[in-house]
């Protein structure tokens, strides 16, 4: 197992990964790609992947980092991380969030933060183990597009 840092060519692997952790959402490849070079362009963000011996993705992670005066300092957000459905159970999720966890400190975070879905049970199972604590209710508002 490796880390790869994300990069353009990898945006095929990325847009799988992001359908697959929002099922409920329709991504076109423009906009979605369009994302997808702002955030490796943002030094406040990072995207990375998690492969296989044989080179295969069968993980994503992304994150940003930015000031609260909850923690009064840096905290890192992450706001995907997904294993391949059928390469869960086997250790790929904490690699990377520990990789993450390192990108924080070495950033000088004060925390780590993630919110998931209410239907992802197993995932809360997941991050209730790997330490995180159930803090807040994450709450979201749809804005009206602009173009």
């Amino acid at each position: 197992m490796r880390i790869k840092n994300a990069e353009s060519d990898d945006f095929p692997e990325a847009l799988r990964f992001i359908r697959a952790l929002w099922d409920y959402n329709t991504y076109e490849d423009g906009p979605t790609r369009d994302v997808y070079e702002r955030v490796l362009a943002d030094d406040a963000s990072f995207v990375f992947f998690l492969l296989d011996d044989e080179g295969r993705y069968v993980g994503m992670c992304h994150g940003d980092y930015f000031e609260t005066f909850w923690m009064c300092g840096l905290t890192c957000y992450v706001s995907s991380l997904i294993v391949d459905e059928h390469e869960r159970g086997k250790g790929y999720g904490t690699m990377m969030l520990d990789y993450a966890v390192e990108l924080a400190r070495q950033r000088g975070c004060r925390a780590m933060t993630l919110d998931s879905g209410l239907p992802r049970t197993a995932a809360h199972r997941f991050y209730d183990r790997y330490g995180f604590e159930r803090s807040c209710y994450g709450f979201e508002l749809q804005l009206p597009s602009s173009r």
